[in-house]
């Protein structure tokens, strides 16, 4: 190897190892924790993740004043929640905010709008859940689709809305299909 090559593979030796320790994080993400989600109605949404879809309610609590405030970052906020654990151990949060009176009590957005998000969770038959769903009122988006191509291929999904715009994926994997 010449000098050259040399001088140019230890000079690239450094940079990366500085750029490295530069870049490097004093923290890192342990796991996600649970999902929240922002309902007009609680109770409405408690029946539907805990009745119909079968989640277990871990606790509720009614948070206002400083510590509402602090938290959330919104003046005047007063709100009711509930934690529901699904199998696994992901948690889904539901917040109904009682306060402030100027908050918006519905958001009509599409899960093509920015600030939309949605929840994914499998489940072992998808025809059942939309037959529930179905029985319900709820609708879904669409049609359940089996994707073809990517790290999902096989799985069968659909987007189901609840009263709040709200999107929920419903995935089944092809070794739980029929």
């Amino acid at each position: 190897m010449d000098v050259g090559c040399l001088a140019l593979e230890v000079l690239l030796s450094i940079t990366i190892t500085t750029m490295s320790k530069s870049t490097s994080k004093s923290f890192f993400i342990i796991g996600a924790d649970h999902t929240g989600i922002t309902v007009s109605n609680l109770e409405r949404s408690l029946g539907f993740w805990r009745d119909l879809l079968g989640f277990e309610l871990s606790h509720t609590a009614h948070q206002k004043g400083e510590l509402a405030r602090e938290i959330t970052g919104v003046a005047g906020a007063e709100l009711k929640l509930a934690v529901l654990k699904a199998p696994g151990g992901h948690k889904i949060e539901l917040l109904e905010y009682l306060a402030p009176p100027d908050r918006t009590k519905h958001a009509d957005l599409r899960p093509c709008d920015v600030g939309s998000l949605h929840v994914a969770v499998t489940v072992n038959d998808l025809n059942a859940v939309l037959q529930r769903i179905t029985a319900s009122g709820w609708k879904t988006a669409g049609k359940p689709q089996t994707l073809q191509s990517g790290p999902n291929a096989g799985k069968r999904v659909v987007y189901v809305r609840d009263p709040d715009g709200t999107t929920i994926e419903f995935m089944q994997t092809p070794d739980q299909s029929g």
